[in-house]
Protein backbone atom coordinates (compact mmCIF):
# COMPACT_ATOMS: atom_id res chain seq x y z
CA UNK A 1 0.00 0.00 0.00
CA UNK A 2 1.34 3.02 -0.80
CA UNK A 3 2.29 5.73 2.51
CA UNK A 4 0.03 7.67 0.46
CA UNK A 5 -3.04 5.70 1.17
CA UNK A 6 -1.61 4.55 4.47
CA UNK A 7 -1.59 7.94 6.18
CA UNK A 8 -5.03 8.73 4.80
CA UNK A 9 -6.37 6.04 6.11
CA UNK A 10 -4.98 6.48 9.70
CA UNK A 11 -5.91 9.81 9.56
CA UNK A 12 -9.06 8.96 9.06
CA UNK A 13 -9.85 6.62 11.59
CA UNK A 14 -8.98 8.94 13.95
CA UNK A 15 -10.17 12.74 12.83
CA UNK A 16 -12.33 11.74 9.17
CA UNK A 17 -16.18 12.38 9.20
CA UNK A 18 -17.42 9.20 10.54
CA UNK A 19 -20.92 10.74 11.47
CA UNK A 20 -22.62 11.83 8.14
CA UNK A 21 -26.42 10.23 7.46
CA UNK A 22 -25.16 8.99 4.40
CA UNK A 23 -22.76 6.94 5.99
CA UNK A 24 -25.36 5.04 8.83
CA UNK A 25 -26.18 2.74 6.81
CA UNK A 26 -23.65 3.40 4.11
CA UNK A 27 -26.17 1.77 1.67
CA UNK A 28 -26.27 2.18 -2.20
CA UNK A 29 -29.06 4.44 -2.48
CA UNK A 30 -27.57 6.49 0.51
CA UNK A 31 -24.25 7.10 -1.05
CA UNK A 32 -25.75 7.56 -4.65
CA UNK A 33 -28.34 9.94 -3.16
CA UNK A 34 -25.60 12.11 -1.53
CA UNK A 35 -22.93 11.89 -4.17
CA UNK A 36 -25.71 13.61 -6.42
CA UNK A 37 -26.56 15.99 -3.71
CA UNK A 38 -22.99 16.88 -3.30
CA UNK A 39 -22.16 17.90 -6.79
CA UNK A 40 -21.45 21.72 -6.77
CA UNK A 41 -22.80 21.98 -2.93
CA UNK A 42 -21.24 21.77 0.60
CA UNK A 43 -21.53 18.91 3.08
CA UNK A 44 -22.95 21.28 5.77
CA UNK A 45 -25.79 22.01 2.89
CA UNK A 46 -26.65 19.13 1.87
CA UNK A 47 -26.86 17.37 5.27
CA UNK A 48 -30.52 19.08 5.86
CA UNK A 49 -31.52 18.19 2.69
CA UNK A 50 -30.77 14.48 2.34
CA UNK A 51 -32.41 13.93 6.07
CA UNK A 52 -35.89 15.13 4.68
CA UNK A 53 -35.46 13.41 1.53
CA UNK A 54 -35.06 10.15 2.78
CA UNK A 55 -37.83 10.50 5.43
CA UNK A 56 -39.82 10.98 2.25
CA UNK A 57 -38.46 8.92 -0.13
CA UNK A 58 -36.44 5.91 2.01
CA UNK A 59 -35.37 3.96 -0.59
CA UNK A 60 -35.10 3.73 -3.89
CA UNK A 61 -38.34 1.82 -5.03
CA UNK A 62 -40.40 5.01 -3.24
CA UNK A 63 -38.07 7.23 -4.98
CA UNK A 64 -39.23 5.93 -8.70
CA UNK A 65 -42.90 5.87 -7.77
CA UNK A 66 -43.12 9.65 -6.99
CA UNK A 67 -43.79 12.28 -9.08
CA UNK A 68 -41.61 14.98 -10.50
CA UNK A 69 -43.70 17.18 -8.72
CA UNK A 70 -42.49 15.85 -5.33
CA UNK A 71 -38.56 15.26 -6.12
CA UNK A 72 -38.48 19.04 -7.46
CA UNK A 73 -40.27 20.42 -4.10
CA UNK A 74 -37.65 18.56 -2.20
CA UNK A 75 -34.58 19.70 -4.05
CA UNK A 76 -36.43 23.69 -3.54
CA UNK A 77 -33.29 25.79 -3.07
CA UNK A 78 -30.59 23.14 -3.47
CA UNK A 79 -30.21 24.24 -6.94
CA UNK A 80 -28.90 22.85 -10.25
CA UNK A 81 -32.68 21.11 -10.65
CA UNK A 82 -30.91 19.22 -13.41
CA UNK A 83 -29.35 16.68 -10.59
CA UNK A 84 -32.89 15.88 -8.90
CA UNK A 85 -34.66 15.21 -12.78
CA UNK A 86 -32.02 12.52 -13.37
CA UNK A 87 -32.14 10.82 -9.97
CA UNK A 88 -35.41 10.58 -10.82
CA UNK A 89 -35.08 9.31 -13.95
CA UNK A 90 -32.10 6.96 -13.11
CA UNK A 91 -34.31 5.58 -10.11
CA UNK A 92 -36.75 4.41 -12.56
CA UNK A 93 -34.00 3.34 -14.83
CA UNK A 94 -32.99 0.84 -12.12
CA UNK A 95 -36.26 -0.36 -11.30
CA UNK A 96 -37.41 -1.11 -14.76
CA UNK A 97 -33.58 -2.57 -15.90
CA UNK A 98 -31.75 -3.89 -12.78
CA UNK A 99 -34.63 -5.21 -10.72
CA UNK A 100 -34.27 -2.12 -8.30
CA UNK A 101 -30.79 -2.77 -7.20
CA UNK A 102 -28.25 -0.51 -7.77
CA UNK A 103 -26.00 -1.44 -9.96
CA UNK A 104 -22.08 -1.61 -9.16
CA UNK A 105 -20.13 -1.77 -12.52
CA UNK A 106 -18.62 1.27 -13.94
CA UNK A 107 -20.46 1.26 -17.25
CA UNK A 108 -23.82 0.37 -15.75
CA UNK A 109 -23.62 3.25 -13.15
CA UNK A 110 -22.69 5.28 -15.83
CA UNK A 111 -25.53 4.43 -17.97
CA UNK A 112 -27.31 6.00 -15.54
CA UNK A 113 -28.70 9.36 -15.96
CA UNK A 114 -26.34 12.22 -14.21
CA UNK A 115 -23.90 9.66 -12.98
CA UNK A 116 -20.15 10.42 -14.56
CA UNK A 117 -17.10 8.65 -13.96
CA UNK A 118 -16.02 10.05 -10.66
CA UNK A 119 -19.56 9.61 -8.95
CA UNK A 120 -20.20 6.30 -10.71
CA UNK A 121 -16.78 5.31 -8.68
CA UNK A 122 -17.49 6.93 -6.00
CA UNK A 123 -20.95 4.56 -5.26
CA UNK A 124 -18.60 1.80 -6.29
CA UNK A 125 -15.85 2.66 -3.55
CA UNK A 126 -17.87 3.77 -0.83
CA UNK A 127 -21.22 1.20 -1.41
CA UNK A 128 -19.47 -1.62 -2.83
CA UNK A 129 -15.29 -1.31 -1.10
CA UNK A 130 -14.30 -1.73 -5.05
CA UNK A 131 -10.79 0.05 -5.58
CA UNK A 132 -12.39 2.82 -7.59
CA UNK A 133 -10.28 5.99 -8.09
CA UNK A 134 -12.48 9.37 -7.86
CA UNK A 135 -11.35 13.11 -9.07
CA UNK A 136 -13.78 15.68 -7.74
CA UNK A 137 -13.11 19.39 -6.54
CA UNK A 138 -11.10 18.82 -3.58
CA UNK A 139 -9.42 15.30 -4.41
CA UNK A 140 -7.77 17.35 -7.59
CA UNK A 141 -6.38 20.31 -5.58
CA UNK A 142 -5.21 17.41 -2.73
CA UNK A 143 -3.83 15.80 -6.10
CA UNK A 144 -2.65 18.95 -7.57
CA UNK A 145 -0.78 20.45 -4.01
CA UNK A 146 0.57 17.13 -3.02
CA UNK A 147 2.55 16.76 -6.48
CA UNK A 148 3.08 20.27 -7.23
CA UNK A 149 1.35 20.32 -10.43
CA UNK A 150 1.38 23.55 -12.30
CA UNK A 151 -2.06 23.85 -13.31
CA UNK A 152 -5.57 24.91 -12.62
CA UNK A 153 -8.35 21.95 -11.44
CA UNK A 154 -10.46 22.54 -14.45
CA UNK A 155 -7.65 22.24 -17.02
CA UNK A 156 -8.98 19.49 -19.78
CA UNK A 157 -5.52 18.69 -20.89
CA UNK A 158 -4.19 17.52 -17.73
CA UNK A 159 -7.54 15.24 -16.78
CA UNK A 160 -5.78 12.29 -17.97
CA UNK A 161 -2.94 12.91 -15.63
CA UNK A 162 -5.00 13.30 -12.95
CA UNK A 163 -6.90 10.59 -13.43
CA UNK A 164 -3.65 8.32 -13.77
CA UNK A 165 -2.36 10.13 -10.32
CA UNK A 166 -5.40 9.34 -8.51
CA UNK A 167 -5.54 5.88 -9.73
CA UNK A 168 -2.15 4.50 -8.51
CA UNK A 169 -2.49 6.09 -5.29
CA UNK A 170 -5.20 3.70 -4.42
CA UNK A 171 -5.16 1.11 -1.38
CA UNK A 172 -4.43 -2.56 -1.42
CA UNK A 173 -6.85 -4.38 -1.29
CA UNK A 174 -6.95 -6.26 2.72
CA UNK A 175 -9.04 -9.38 3.20
CA UNK A 176 -12.68 -7.98 5.06
CA UNK A 177 -11.27 -4.21 4.97
CA UNK A 178 -13.57 -1.00 3.88
CA UNK A 179 -10.07 1.01 3.27
CA UNK A 180 -11.44 1.77 -0.37
CA UNK A 181 -15.01 2.89 1.17
CA UNK A 182 -13.03 4.97 3.78
CA UNK A 183 -9.73 5.91 1.17
CA UNK A 184 -12.29 7.69 -0.52
CA UNK A 185 -14.49 9.12 2.00
CA UNK A 186 -10.43 10.14 3.75
CA UNK A 187 -9.21 11.63 0.04
CA UNK A 188 -12.94 13.88 0.22
CA UNK A 189 -12.41 14.80 3.89
CA UNK A 190 -8.76 16.16 4.03
CA UNK A 191 -9.58 18.02 0.41
CA UNK A 192 -13.02 19.87 2.91
CA UNK A 193 -11.52 19.93 6.12
CA UNK A 194 -7.70 20.87 5.53
CA UNK A 195 -6.59 21.32 2.20
CA UNK A 196 -8.88 24.07 1.54
CA UNK A 197 -9.00 26.19 -1.49
CA UNK A 198 -7.48 29.65 1.18
CA UNK A 199 -5.47 28.83 4.15
CA UNK A 200 -4.96 25.09 3.64
CA UNK A 201 -3.96 23.88 7.41
CA UNK A 202 -0.78 22.40 6.61
CA UNK A 203 0.45 21.09 10.43
CA UNK A 204 -2.96 19.15 9.96
CA UNK A 205 -2.22 17.09 6.85
CA UNK A 206 -1.21 13.59 7.54
CA UNK A 207 0.60 13.51 3.72
CA UNK A 208 2.37 17.19 4.60
CA UNK A 209 6.22 15.60 4.66
CA UNK A 210 5.57 13.93 1.17
CA UNK A 211 3.57 17.27 -0.31
CA UNK A 212 5.44 18.82 -2.58
CA UNK A 213 3.93 21.86 -2.76
CA UNK A 214 4.46 22.67 1.32
CA UNK A 215 8.07 21.71 0.30
CA UNK A 216 8.31 24.40 -2.52
CA UNK A 217 6.01 27.09 -0.55
CA UNK A 218 3.36 26.23 -3.23
CA UNK A 219 0.11 25.89 -1.25
CA UNK A 220 -1.17 28.99 -1.63
CA UNK A 221 -0.30 29.30 -5.08
CA UNK A 222 -1.98 25.98 -6.50
CA UNK A 223 -3.77 24.60 -8.03
CA UNK A 224 -3.39 27.55 -10.57
CA UNK A 225 -6.44 30.18 -10.23
CA UNK A 226 -9.01 29.16 -13.22
CA UNK A 227 -9.16 31.33 -16.10
CA UNK A 228 -10.90 34.33 -15.64
CA UNK A 229 -14.34 34.78 -17.57
CA UNK A 230 -16.92 37.74 -17.66
CA UNK A 231 -20.51 35.76 -17.23
CA UNK A 232 -22.73 37.09 -19.73
CA UNK A 233 -26.10 38.87 -18.53
CA UNK A 234 -29.74 37.87 -19.64
CA UNK A 235 -32.94 40.19 -18.57
CA UNK A 236 -36.01 38.30 -17.50
CA UNK A 237 -39.87 39.92 -16.36
CA UNK A 238 -41.85 37.78 -13.57
CA UNK A 239 -45.55 38.67 -13.70
CA UNK A 240 -46.97 38.47 -9.80
CA UNK A 241 -50.50 37.52 -10.68
CA UNK A 242 -52.41 38.18 -7.13
CA UNK A 243 -55.91 37.50 -6.39
CA UNK A 244 -58.22 36.56 -3.27
CA UNK A 245 -57.36 32.94 -4.02
CA UNK A 246 -53.58 33.48 -3.84
CA UNK A 247 -50.22 34.03 -6.37
CA UNK A 248 -50.23 32.20 -9.97
CA UNK A 249 -47.70 29.70 -10.83
CA UNK A 250 -47.47 27.10 -12.92
CA UNK A 251 -44.85 23.91 -14.24
CA UNK A 252 -45.40 25.44 -17.95
CA UNK A 253 -43.19 28.73 -18.06
CA UNK A 254 -40.31 26.86 -17.54
CA UNK A 255 -36.82 29.16 -18.06
CA UNK A 256 -33.21 27.59 -18.84
CA UNK A 257 -32.14 25.32 -15.74
CA UNK A 258 -36.11 25.76 -14.59
CA UNK A 259 -37.32 23.12 -16.60
CA UNK A 260 -40.06 21.50 -15.03
CA UNK A 261 -40.91 24.13 -11.90
CA UNK A 262 -43.05 25.81 -10.64
CA UNK A 263 -42.63 29.79 -11.42
CA UNK A 264 -44.43 33.45 -12.40
CA UNK A 265 -45.22 33.43 -15.80
CA UNK A 266 -41.70 34.97 -17.13
CA UNK A 267 -41.17 37.20 -20.50
CA UNK A 268 -38.30 39.09 -22.03
CA UNK A 269 -39.37 42.11 -21.16
CA UNK A 270 -42.37 44.36 -19.41
CA UNK A 271 -43.86 45.10 -22.95
CA UNK A 272 -43.70 41.43 -23.94
CA UNK A 273 -45.44 40.76 -20.83
CA UNK A 274 -48.39 42.99 -20.89
CA UNK A 275 -49.34 42.12 -24.65
CA UNK A 276 -49.72 37.88 -23.01
CA UNK A 277 -51.75 39.59 -20.04
CA UNK A 278 -53.79 41.08 -22.20
CA UNK A 279 -54.63 38.11 -24.20
CA UNK A 280 -55.56 35.83 -20.86
CA UNK A 281 -59.05 35.56 -18.73
CA UNK A 282 -57.76 37.73 -16.50
CA UNK A 283 -59.47 41.14 -15.04
CA UNK A 284 -57.00 43.57 -14.18
CA UNK A 285 -57.78 45.31 -10.70
CA UNK A 286 -54.91 47.36 -10.41
CA UNK A 287 -51.63 48.84 -12.56
CA UNK A 288 -48.76 47.05 -12.81
CA UNK A 289 -46.55 48.00 -9.61
CA UNK A 290 -42.43 47.18 -10.29
CA UNK A 291 -40.66 45.87 -7.41
CA UNK A 292 -36.90 46.23 -6.76
CA UNK A 293 -34.77 44.41 -10.11
CA UNK A 294 -32.39 42.09 -8.66
CA UNK A 295 -30.23 39.34 -10.02
CA UNK A 296 -29.52 35.82 -9.54
CA UNK A 297 -26.60 33.88 -10.68
CA UNK A 298 -25.72 30.92 -12.31
CA UNK A 299 -22.66 28.86 -12.89
CA UNK A 300 -22.70 30.18 -16.46
CA UNK A 301 -24.53 33.95 -16.51
CA UNK A 302 -26.13 36.27 -14.22
CA UNK A 303 -30.00 36.64 -14.88
CA UNK A 304 -31.92 40.18 -13.55
CA UNK A 305 -35.41 39.40 -12.94
CA UNK A 306 -37.89 42.23 -12.45
CA UNK A 307 -40.67 41.68 -10.82
CA UNK A 308 -43.83 43.19 -11.73
CA UNK A 309 -46.77 42.63 -9.84
CA UNK A 310 -50.61 43.10 -10.69
CA UNK A 311 -53.71 42.71 -8.99
CA UNK A 312 -56.12 40.26 -11.26
CA UNK A 313 -59.48 38.00 -11.07
CA UNK A 314 -59.68 35.06 -13.07
CA UNK A 315 -62.51 35.34 -15.93
CA UNK A 316 -62.45 31.81 -17.56
CA UNK A 317 -60.05 29.04 -18.20
CA UNK A 318 -56.44 29.95 -18.15
CA UNK A 319 -54.83 27.89 -21.26
CA UNK A 320 -51.14 27.47 -20.11
CA UNK A 321 -51.46 24.79 -16.89
CA UNK A 322 -51.42 26.46 -13.82
CA UNK A 323 -53.29 28.09 -10.61
CA UNK A 324 -53.73 30.59 -8.04
CA UNK A 325 -51.38 29.20 -4.86
CA UNK A 326 -51.13 30.08 -1.54
CA UNK A 327 -48.66 29.59 1.27
CA UNK A 328 -49.88 25.73 2.17
CA UNK A 329 -49.34 24.89 -1.51
CA UNK A 330 -45.72 25.84 -2.26
CA UNK A 331 -43.90 23.58 0.25
CA UNK A 332 -45.30 20.76 -2.39
CA UNK A 333 -44.11 22.17 -5.49
CA UNK A 334 -40.83 22.81 -6.92
CA UNK A 335 -39.65 26.15 -6.46
CA UNK A 336 -36.62 27.90 -7.81
CA UNK A 337 -35.08 29.49 -5.20
CA UNK A 338 -35.85 33.38 -6.45
CA UNK A 339 -39.20 32.15 -6.85
CA UNK A 340 -39.74 31.17 -3.36
CA UNK A 341 -38.15 34.38 -2.37
CA UNK A 342 -40.50 36.42 -3.97
CA UNK A 343 -43.33 34.63 -3.40
CA UNK A 344 -42.42 34.98 0.77
CA UNK A 345 -42.06 38.79 0.29
CA UNK A 346 -45.60 39.18 -1.00
CA UNK A 347 -47.31 37.04 1.40
CA UNK A 348 -45.74 39.33 4.18
CA UNK A 349 -46.92 42.05 2.10
CA UNK A 350 -50.10 40.53 1.68
CA UNK A 351 -50.34 40.16 5.54
CA UNK A 352 -48.70 43.68 6.80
Amino acid sequence: MSQFAQALLNWYAKAGRQDLPWQHPRSPYYVWLSEVMLQQTQVATVIPYFERFVRRFPDLPSLAQASTDDVLALWTGLGYYSRARNLHKAAQQIMAQHQGQMPSSQAELEALPGIGRSTAAAIRSQAFNQPAAILDGNVKRVLIRHQALNISSNDAKAQPQLWQLAESLLPSAQPGALDFANYTQAIMDLGATLCKRSKPNCPACPVASSCQALATGQQHSLPLPKASRTKPERERVFLLLSSPEGIWLGPDYGFGVWQDLWQFPSFASQSEALDWLAQQPLIVDSQPESWPRFRHTFSHYHLWLQPVQISVRLNGIMQASGRFTTAQDWPKLGLPKPVLSLLNQWQQQAHS
